[in-house]
């Protein structure tokens, strides 16, 4: 259970007497010490424009031509021979069953044909779908990088006629997986991606050169509604969408649809009187172009103004002022990790199950620490921890639903290979200080010399293929 003083501060309720005391207190803390300015912008969305491009499939033949091989591929085929455990005590069973799969199915250069595994998984595998065919996936298998560590992965990177070493336990069943052929996307296939890309590049620059226009414009009337209705067209956009206006604002604030942006605060640092316009700039989704409709110099803003921010800012010092106590009060209140949930949810805070946290992990929202693992590995069964600790800014209270201790002999089956996966790391540690302490000598004493001027005439590396393309796989 995380006791937040986000959280809490959430419901704290505070009067406009308390607020106003705090105003009181801390105008000199609350003086603007920079102009604000309200500026109103037409806005051109990169993103439209590029929409209303027209891109010609002999251009977007030569992008596909040009891709490089990787890019290229819309996935690999994918067998596999599923074997369930109907109960954890036929784990062990199945799991040699697999193995022996695996000894009958690999040849001494690691592989199966296509055929032979085919036959055991039509003999073997217990997923009905593609045990009848043949055991391949029903669709090609690309790795995606939003989802990492995925089962079919390894087989990416397995060679064509590969068959998985050892069993592959997953979701709490075995699996034997062969790699088959890759398969490239025809030019129809990579055609949507290609004209997405192609849309985006051409869309900056085209968006680029009509806020340009709209800028020259905007000087010379001075009326932005005017020039969003010359320009709305052309932008894809209507008037209405092209005209904007922020709030009065100043260095690093936060401005709606803009956010902090160094750019966009430098293309109004020079406006100072009202109707000055300043260059066009890019901004979220697109380019601005800012003419100043109002300045407010240094001063102490009203209490209006702030309200908001003097909300949130009282509400945190309270909520910091609460939360110890707020989380032993709830760590006392229960005697077991199930009433523990439900008074914390009660309470509006966010209660969560790990179900295999070990030493060094991170627990949820919670994060991790030592005094974190100290507590969680002192419990049993059952029971709660007797007080709060603090990870931050926050305060845990945690109960052990079920408790696992180490098998010795899982540790002694394993033993072999994590001393040797040490041993490397070790290795691996010492050969780059190594390296790195050779090279720093040779530097000292002139056998390396870098010539920055050769390397600040050397062109940028271009741009290999076209890796931002994402073409569904199928897989």
């Amino acid at each position: 259970m995380v006791v937040s003083t986000a959280k809490l501060a959430e419901k704290i309720q505070l009067s406009d007497s308390d607020l106003r005391t705090y105003y009181d207190a801390h105008k000199t803390d609350l003086r603007y010490l920079e102009p604000q300015k309200k500026i109103r912008y037409v806005y051109v969305d990169t993103e439209k424009v590029g929409s209303k491009l027209q891109i010609a499939d002999t251009e977007l033949k030569e992008k596909f031509d040009q891709l490089a091989p990787e890019f290229k591929m819309a996935g690999v085929k994918v067998q596999q021979i599923l074997l369930k455990v109907a109960r954890k005590d036929l784990d062990a069973q199945v799991e040699q069953k697999a193995k022996d799969l695996i000894t009958k199915l690999r040849d001494a250069k690691g592989q199966s044909t296509e055929a032979a595994f085919a036959e055991a998984a039509r003999g073997n595998s217990e997923d009905p779908v593609s045990a009848k065919n043949n055991g391949f996936l029903t669709g090609l298998v690309k790795k995606n990088p939003n989802k990492p560590h995925g089962l079919y992965d390894r087989a990416v990177d397995m060679q064509p006629g590969d068959v998985s070493d050892i069993p592959i336990r997953y979701a709490g069943h075995w699996y034997i997986l062969r790699r088959g052929d890759a398969v490239d996307k025809t030019f129809e296939q990579a055609k949507p991606e290609l004209l997405v890309s192609a849309r985006n590049q051409k869309g900056y620059a085209a968006a680029f050169q009509l806020a340009n226009k709209a800028q020259a414009r905007l000087k010379e009337t001075k009326d932005p509604q005017k020039v969003a209705q010359e320009f709305a067209s052309q932008a894809n956009m209507t008037a209405a969408e092209m005209v904007r206006e922020t709030p009065y604002v100043k260095p690093n604030d936060d401005v709606p649809n803009i956010g902090s942006n160094q750019q966009f605060e430098q293309a109004i640092s020079s406006l100072n009187n009202a109707n000055d316009v300043g260059e066009a700039t890019g901004i979220k989704g697109g380019f601005a172009i800012p003419m100043l409709v109002d300045k407010k110099e240094p001063r102490i803003p009203e209490f209006d103004e702030v309200k908001t921010k003097i909300t949130d800012t009282v509400k945190q010092q309270k909520a910091k002022e609460q939360i110890e106590q707020k989380a032993k009060d709830l760590a006392a209140s229960v005697t077991s990790p199930d009433a523990l949930k439900a008074a914390g949810e009660k309470d509006g805070f966010e209660a969560d199950v790990e179900e295999a946290y070990k030493l060094g992990s991170t627990l949820g929202k919670a994060g991790s620490s030592t005094a974190l693992d100290d507590l969680i590995y002192g419990l049993k069964t059952g029971e709660m921890s007797k007080s709060p600790i603090k990870i931050e800014d926050n305060w845990i209270v945690v109960g052990i639903t079920k408790r696992e201790d180490a098998k010795t002999e899982e540790f002694a089956k394993e033993r072999d290979q994590l001393k040797q996966s040490m041993i490397s790391e070790r290795q691996n540690q010492v050969f780059e200080d190594y390296i790195a302490g050779v090279q720093l000598k040779m530097r000292n004493d002139g056998s390396i010399k870098i010539y920055e001027d050769v390397l600040a005439t050397l062109p940028e590396d271009q741009d290999q293929g076209m890796p931002g393309l994402n073409f569904p796989t199928g897989g």
